[in-house]
């Protein structure tokens, strides 16, 4: 029986050193987060504000969004304006559509359209925690990511799974503050390593869909060429309220982007202990997982994957806490491995930042906000911060 979780968290990544660009809302001249830069099987994302870097030479990019028309440029320049899918959700001919036959179709054949031979990454990792607003940890580094099938197999080990090797941290900060919640998980837990694989998400998914009280419905809001953006939501019979989107590619038969939202924060409060057994009360909160992927050689490859945790609440002794974090992986580079095993790697069965780094040099270019570039610069010796 599939186990359902309420607490879903996960990771994110950069690349290269060059000339920075920003994407923006062409209606409104906002910057657009997280917009997926592709080019000759270069991938980069926006920061949260709009900014990505990419190669001075690079021609031919293509730009896309949730909730915009994708585009391509031949060359790139700054900024790069998307205009919207549509307007107003109130202007949009929404068109229904099965939505479990859809989940239905891309597992049963997910084997066969995403790619599924070892192959080896390129990623960038970014890990940041916050406390009422105030970020508290922060990491971003470069990995390698091995993957034998690129599919998660619950009854295989985590190496058959999964191997990452630890190149450069660029930026570690960890404030080490009295925070009262849980810290993070230091060990792989099944579920933990699941959260790296879309098919582990999408039998999820599709478990609260076949479930004989569940009710759900998808609509199609937009459409472009051959891919379809459609909206969901989903109250299933165990008692988990998610909505969210994907885009599907109609011809490929493929999920080329989605994202979910576990809605928690309505769900009675609770009361958990401190390390020193003192009772407080606990709210749980909304987690959203995204995944993203491209075509590259008539399959579909990662490009990214992204957890995030918000409104997670606690009180202790008369402060409210409300964590939220977030982890993103970017896959920035993809190539087919015959590769059997990554030498050295991680040793899953411990802390990541407690294994050693291999220092490859790559002398990517990494861009923080204008809030994570003022937590690097501060200096808090009282919490022993790194």
């Amino acid at each position: 029986m599939m186990k359902y979780s309420y607490l879903l968290f996960i990771l994110i990544f950069n690349f290269f050193s060059a000339q920075n660009i920003q994407v923006i809302d062409a209606e409104n001249g906002k910057p657009i987060p997280n917009a997926r830069i592709l080019w000759q099987n270069h991938v980069v994302y926006t920061n949260e504000e709009g900014f990505a870097p990419v190669d001075d030479s690079s021609v031919n990019g293509e730009i896309s969004a949730s909730g915009f028309q994708k585009t391509v440029i031949p060359q790139f320049y700054s900024p790069i304006k998307l205009k919207r899918g549509y307007k107003k959700i109130d202007e949009v001919k929404m068109i229904k559509v099965d939505l479990k036959k859809i989940f239905e179709e891309v597992s049963s054949h997910y084997k066969k359209r995403y790619y599924n031979k070892p192959s080896l990454y390129d990623v960038t990792y970014k890990e940041k925690r916050s406390d009422n607003n105030q970020i508290h940890f922060l990491v971003i580094a470069e990995t390698k990511l091995w993957s034998k099938t690129n599919f998660y197999n619950p009854n295989k080990s985590f190496d058959n799974n999964l191997q990452m090797q630890l190149n450069n941290v660029k930026y570690f900060k960890d404030l080490k503050s009295d925070s009262i919640f849980v810290k993070g998980i230091k060990k792989f837990s099944d579920e933990y390593m699941g959260n790296y694989f879309f098919n582990f998400e999408l039998n999820r998914t599709l478990a609260h869909l076949e479930n004989k009280a569940s009710k759900y419905s998808g609509w199609m809001i937009f459409e472009q060429g051959d891919e379809q953006l459609i909206t969901f939501n989903i109250k299933s019979g165990v008692g988990i309220e998610m909505e969210g989107e994907l885009k599907y590619n109609k011809v490929d038969k493929v999920i080329t982007y989605f994202e979910i939202h576990y809605l928690q924060d309505k769900y009675p409060m609770v009361k958990r202990k401190t390390g020193e057994g003192e009772v407080f009360d606990y709210q749980l909160g909304n987690a959203i997982l995204v995944f993203d992927f491209y075509k590259s050689g008539g399959v579909y490859v990662p490009a990214m994957s992204r957890v995030e945790g918000n409104k997670y609440i606690a009180y202790y002794k008369g402060v409210k806490h409300e964590r939220k974090i977030s982890r993103e992986l970017i896959y920035n580079t993809f190539k087919k491995s015959d590769e059997k095993e990554l030498v050295p790697r991680v040793n899953f069965d411990k802390n990541i930042w407690d294994n050693t780094s291999v220092k490859e040099n790559k002398n990517n270019t990494i861009l923080l906000t204008t809030e994570e570039q003022a937590f690097i610069n501060r200096n808090v010796p009282d919490f022993g911060a790194k």
